[in-house]
């Protein structure tokens, strides 16, 4: 009778262990990570699909104004697709081809990248957008840099996630 439960006991730990190894291993999508520069700690996973929309806004330090960079997800790069400003300031692009819009400059730049780092600050506000969602980019990294990033994700890390 002993050596019935302890086959049970057995075979219901096999299950599961294949059970989690399979879903390791089966993707379930990209996911855009947000992670410590300096130590990877992840501090942020949000699911993402082709062409979500992932933009940064903050306040310019020198001009006061908003700024946004927005990216689209597309094979698991962030492409640059938008740039809004309100006024000129270093950094801003000055010999591009700029129109307004509602009282905005914009700008279509060109680059895509793998990952992006960034330095969040309580003066700047730096807020990040995930498609309808926005998260506090400060609060979220104690106004330590960040590095964002897309990355496949397993139903594993999904569920973990």
């Amino acid at each position: 009778m002993l050596d019935s439960i302890h086959t049970r006991i057995l075979v219901v730990v096999a299950v599961l262990a294949l059970a989690v190894g399979a879903s390791a291993a089966v993707p379930a999508g990209q996911a855009l990570v947000v992670e410590d520069a300096e130590t990877g700690e992840h501090l942020k996973t949000v699911p993402v699909e082709e062409n979500t929309t992932v933009a940064l806004e903050y306040t310019h330090s020198v001009e006061k104004t908003r700024v946004l960079d927005a990216y689209a997800v597309q094979d698991g790069a962030l492409v640059m697709t938008r740039m809004e400003f309100k006024s000129y300031g270093a950094g801003l692009p000055a010999r591009a081809n700029v129109t307004t819009e509602n009282g905005s400059f914009v700008f279509d730049p060109q680059g895509s990248y793998r990952e992006l780092y960034v330095k969040p600050g309580h003066i700047a506000g730096h807020k990040l957008h995930v498609g309808e969602r926005t998260y506090d980019l400060v609060a979220l990294s104690d106004a330590r840099s960040v590095r964002l990033h897309v990355t496949e994700q397993s139903v594993l890390d999904a569920a973990l996630h």
